[in-house]
């Protein structure tokens, strides 16, 4: 029964490392969701411009003078490299969501096992019990 408790604890330790990686997984896509909604925004003001419109680029403290051109060029690749970013958390994210269910179901599958030795002990030693939290 102990080798099974030291189980259930390795795999309540690997849930919650799943649990802790999925949150911040979520955390980054929203960072990227925001840099997204602000990108479109800029895209969309150029949109409004005309030839005679002149662009400024912060660098620093200082405004440089920029192209139109390029100005527009450039948000379009970050607008880019924002959705497959995007992407790729969350194919992460259902990779992490798979993991912690299996991890979950194992937990279960071991918590039940554990229950049904204590049943079965006749000895009347003492209990050992688990409990999961979420973080």
């Amino acid at each position: 029964m102990t080798s099974l408790v030291a189980r259930i604890q390795t795999v309540t330790s690997d849930y919650q490392k799943l649990q802790a990686d999925l949150s911040n997984v979520v955390e980054s896509r929203q960072r990227l969701e925001t840099q997204l909604s602000e990108n479109e925004l800029v895209k969309k003001e150029f949109s409004t411009l005309t030839p005679n419109n002149v662009v400024f680029k912060l660098i620093g403290p200082v405004l440089v003078k920029q192209d139109q051109v390029e100005a527009k060029g450039n948000v379009d690749k970050r607008l880019e490299f924002i959705r497959g970013e995007i992407k790729r958390m969350e194919a992460q994210i259902e990779e992490i969501e798979q993991s912690s269910e299996k991890k979950k179901l194992e937990l279960v599958e071991l918590q039940t096992e554990l229950q049904q030795q204590q049943k079965g002990d006749e000895t009347g030693g003492s209990t050992t019990s688990v409990s999961i939290s979420k973080p």
